[in-house]
């Protein structure tokens, strides 16, 4: 049986915390004046609506308790008496329930004699006037699993199938349905009286029932059927073009031959009005044909779904569609042609739908649309400037320039287009976007020589503009490294000097603090007065002068004002820049007095630098390492030895060189694994598969998408397990709730599947009583929360049930589940009895998923998290690789330190590890370990490990994982 077939039964869960009901007040309730009866079966009085709603009360007490294990067969001849006569609505739902869970046979199987009773009262149904009542008895109908007892309905059922109303039809259909597949002999021709019924059926939703049992039940009358209307598809509703697609899909893939068959209906099933239509046609013409054309066409669709579905849900899914797509090697040409078509996508607001989509256009670029994709790119990115209406915007924009830095290294002939327009990002406030620029540019002027005077002065142009100090610093270095020229060299100077601002800097800024002001800027509106200054000189002060010293603090210049803040790191930059340039210049420049006086003039910024540093003016004063820096710099330049000439020239660039070409043999390393992935590799002795040779059977061994689908929508993975040994129930680790002696015996399998975790608890009755309203109590600890109550059982002498619990979870931290098993001993008088189960740990390894980032990224988010565990190393594992790649295995994390740092013995190693969790949360970790050799080449390894995370629970959780883990059990 299908996972689709499976019967659902109605379950009704209510808290028991108040004494049941004796069965004798309840047939009273139910009877209303039992003794009147015969009198009242004459000269019916009209029903009070008490009495209604007293039988109401008292049939869902009944319920219940007949739910919760009570067999009460003295209530049903009552019940047939008294209630099944009524005509209340509220009732006849009721009692549609109470005939579901009744018990209907005798101990030896027999049906009861009673139930004629019933089965007459629902014939009648079946004939009401009301098309609700008719309807919800058609429904009850298909619980139904006596045939004794569906065999008087069936010429009343066949009827309903010519009812006026919409409502009754297609109830009816689902009934037949049912009843063919439980029962054939009941109504051996239904294939065909639903086929006549399909043909002249109008309603959609009648249409779309019948159709579905055609499907299920003879798949040749709904070949048929669908043969002579193939034309109309797409005039057909879109609940009936779900179906007809899931037909068309399973013929095909039980008989590839009948795909030209059918391919043509799909092909116009993709224009549907319905979303979901064009989703489920663009997934089966995938899998029906490999051609480019319905590649393109199945691509399109979901492109067309992305940009016109709100839903960002929606639009994540199909994206993972058009990646896996890609990932096929014959399907990623067809996709390159519709990159344009892609970036589309990018008019979306949601930044996780924009990153997804950057990705996909970039593993997609080829030469042929380079040019496209860089133009478009620039307009988003011309898009993002001085716009803060949303969040994200910041962040999309550092997407933006990522993107168009590879595009420029993989195709260098588009950097010359790109670099202009992301330089003016450098003086953005968003520090992250410009430092991404400031990255690309810097990898560009090594990389392409051609470009150098470009970048040189477009940098020059927006020196000035610059705000983050860290942004300065790296503008600083580019210029200092590649102004090559006489004019560049000078007009570094002068921009250096237009940032510093007025020099000998203590000097001017005493006098502003002193209140001297410029003659253009001195402006008096009211009396002036006599001020004296802490040098004992006098100044003249004006009314306005007050409000002058916060203008003028916002208006100093960049460098001065980063000195005056005490970052004296950028005072160190900028003179080994100095240093650079001025020996250049001397190179450059044979007049002796020329070379004199750009080399005092750099040392005139770098002392009145440290004299601003020794001074207390700024707000830090300057640390001992950036003075030994500037003074090494002025020692260089009076002195002008050939040997720091070639140290500050020649061996810096050599060193970003080396980086450059080993970030650049990663990623071709990284890549060609990636394609090896991708790449479909047939083994010389692999059979091949010709279609015409192939048997019927062979053909289908292919999974079914849905019924896998289903499966996997229902958190069902039979189908999976029954295929992998390995992952059968009986391998997973089973949790011992309660001990062999104990009363009651229970045991656990701990099923995760993604947010919700799914209990699957054996409970045994050791004893020899029955265990009444026997509950499993669960409570939780840490982010988890309980979906619903266990309902209760009864459980006979040694028998035994299981209970299932489903547990949702909403972060990544360790979880515990614990509780206990109550029940009340059949006679006893006692209170209820207690078992305390033992705690069910809930493993975080489940939750967390190995993820990259940048460099950048990793320290941004290590200096923003709070929360920090600081792991001790005790192992017994004595090589450090070992022990990194135990850790790595153990806590599911990806380590970030590239193998060539990691590689060789040295005696200590620090790598940096990252993962994401399935609720987007980050894990950072640094492992520092080293061997200590003076113990001896059997000793442990030692070290810590430091773990940041945002939420404490995230952190402590994965701390204590890689305590449990640390040490290698021995096989």
């Amino acid at each position: 049986m299908t996972a689709a077939e499976n019967v659902c039964y109605t379950l009704i869960n209510v808290p028991m915390d108040s004494e049941p009901p004796s069965e004798i007040s309840l047939k009273n309730d139910l009877g209303n004046n039992c003794d009147m009866s015969a009198f009242l079966t004459l000269f019916p009085p009209p029903l009070e609506k008490g009495d209604v709603k007293l039988k109401t009360e008292a049939l869902k007490k009944v319920i219940i308790m007949i739910l919760n294990g009570e067999k009460l067969p003295g209530l049903l001849m009552t019940i047939i008496r008294f209630v099944l006569p009524l005509q209340d609505h509220t009732i006849k739902k009721l009692l549609l329930v109470f005939w579901e869970i009744v018990p209907k046979t005798t101990p030896d199987g027999r049906l009861l004699q009673e139930m004629i009773l019933v089965c007459d009262a629902y014939r009648k149904d079946l004939q009401h006037p009301n098309e609700f009542i008719r309807g919800s008895t058609l429904r009850f109908l298909c619980k139904l699993k006596e045939a004794e007892l569906l065999e008087p309905l069936m010429p009343a059922i066949r009827a309903c199938l010519e009812h006026r109303h919409s409502y009754v039809r297609r109830n009816a259909v689902l009934a037949i349905y049912t009843i063919y597949r439980n029962f054939e002999h009941l109504i051996p021709d239904a294939p065909e009286l639903i086929h006549d019924f399909l043909v002249n059926e109008k309603d959609a939703s009648c249409k779309r029932n019948a159709f579905m049992m055609l499907i299920h039940a003879d798949q040749d009358r709904a070949l048929d059927y669908l043969s002579t209307c193939i034309d109309q598809v797409q005039t057909f509703g879109d609940i009936l073009q779900l179906v007809i697609v899931e037909l068309i899909y399973k013929v095909c893939h039980a008989n590839p031959s009948e795909r030209a068959r059918f391919i043509r209906c799909i092909y116009n099933l993709l224009q549907s009005s319905s979303p979901a239509v064009k989703y489920e046609a663009a997934g089966t013409l995938v899998t029906l044909s490999s051609a480019p054309t319905a590649i393109k066409a199945a691509a399109q669709c979901y492109i067309d779904l992305i940009i016109k579905e709100s839903d960002n849900n929606v639009k994540l899914i199909v994206l993972d569609r058009l990646i896996e797509l890609k990932e096929h090697p014959s399907h990623e040409r067809v996709l390159q042609d519709l990159v344009m078509d892609i970036l589309r996508v990018l008019s979306t607001p949601d930044l996780e739908v924009r990153k997804k989509t950057l990705q996909l256009a970039l593993d997609l670029v080829s030469s042929r649309n380079v040019e496209e994709l860089v133009i478009v790119l620039k307009k988003e990115v011309i898009k993002t400037n001085n716009v803060t209406e949303h969040e994200d915007t910041d962040k999309y924009r550092q997407l933006l320039v990522r993107t168009l830095h590879s595009c420029s290294v993989r195709f260098p002939d588009m950097a010359a287009n790109v670099i202009p327009v992301l330089m003016e990002f450098l003086s953005d406030n968003n520090e992250a976007a410009a430092a991404d620029v400031l990255e690309f540019v810097r990898e560009a002027i090594q990389r392409f020589d051609n470009l150098r005077p470009l970048i040189v002065e477009k940098m020059l142009e927006v020196f000035h503009a610059i705000k983050s100090v860290k942004i300065y610093r790296g503008a600083l270095w580019i210029l200092g490294e590649y102004c090559s020229t006489k004019e560049d060299i000078q007009s570094v100077m002068t921009e250096v000097r237009r940032s510093l601002g007025e020099i000998p800097i203590v000097e001017s800024e005493i006098k502003k603090e002193a209140g001297e002001l410029k003659p253009e800027e001195e402006v008096s509106v009211g009396p002036a007065q006599k001020l004296v200054t802490e040098m004992g000189t006098y100044a003249t002060q004006s009314a306005l002068s007050s409000s002058r010293p916060a203008k003028k603090e916002e208006d100093r210049p960049p460098l001065r004002g980063f000195l005056l803040d005490g970052d004296f790191f950028v005072a160190a930059s900028l003179a080994t820049t100095l240093t650079k340039i001025a020996l250049r210049y001397v190179s450059l420049v044979q007049e002796k007095k020329k070379q004199n006086s750009f080399n005092a003039e750099a040392m005139l910024l770098m002392a009145t630098i440290l004299h601003l540093g020794k001074s207390s003016l700024p707000k830090k004063p300057i640390t001992d390492d950036d003075v030994d820096r500037i003074s090494l710099c002025l020692k260089v330049l009076s002195e002008c030895s050939p040997l720091m000439n070639d140290i500050f020239n020649k061996e810096c660039r050599q060193s970003l060189s080396h980086m450059l070409s080993a970030k650049l043999e990663e990623e071709k390393l990284s890549q060609k694994k990636e394609s090896e992935k991708r790449n479909v590799t047939i083994q010389p002795d692999d059979p091949i598969s010709f279609m015409q040779l192939t048997a019927k059977n062979e053909m289908s061994s292919k999974e079914d998408q849905f019924q896998l689908s289903l499966l996997a929508a229902m958190g069902n993975t039979q189908r999976k397990e029954a295929a992998d040994p390995l992952a059968s129930k009986l391998n997973k680790v089973v949790t011992q709730l309660t001990g062999f002696s104990d009363p009651v015996y229970a045991e656990a399998y701990v099923h995760v599947n993604q947010y919700d975790i799914v209990l699957d608890v054996l409970v045994v009755n050791q004893t020899s009583d029955t265990l009444q309203n026997c509950t499993l109590e669960l409570a939780t600890l840490g982010d988890l929360k309980l979906v619903e109550k266990p309902s209760p059982l009864t459980l006979a002498p040694h028998d035994f049930a299981n209970i299932k619990a489903n547990v949702k979870v909403a972060s990544t931290e360790n979880g515990i589940i614990f509780g206990n098993v109550v029940y009340d001993v059949s006679g006893a008088a006692s209170d209820r009895n207690c078992v305390v189960l033992s705690d069910i740990h809930i493993d975080i390894m489940d939750y967390i998923q190995p993820a990259s980032c940048t460099d950048a990224e990793f320290r941004q988010m290590w200096a923003e998290f709070e929360w920090e565990n600081k792991v001790t190393v005790n192992t017994n594992i004595i090589d450090l690789n070992e022990y990194l790649q135990h850790i790595l295995k153990s806590t599911n994390m990806k380590c970030l330190t590239p193998e060539k740092a990691l590689s060789g013995y040295c005696g200590f190693m620090a790598a940096n590890l990252y993962a994401r969790s399935i609720f987007g949360e980050d894990a950072l970790a640094n492992v520092s370990i080293e061997k200590p050799i003076h113990l001896g080449p059997e000793a442990p390894v030692t070290g810590h490990i430091r773990i940041r995370a945002k939420s404490q629970g995230m952190a402590l959780s994965l701390g204590d994982k890689i305590n449990l883990s640390q040490k290698k059990t021995s096989l």
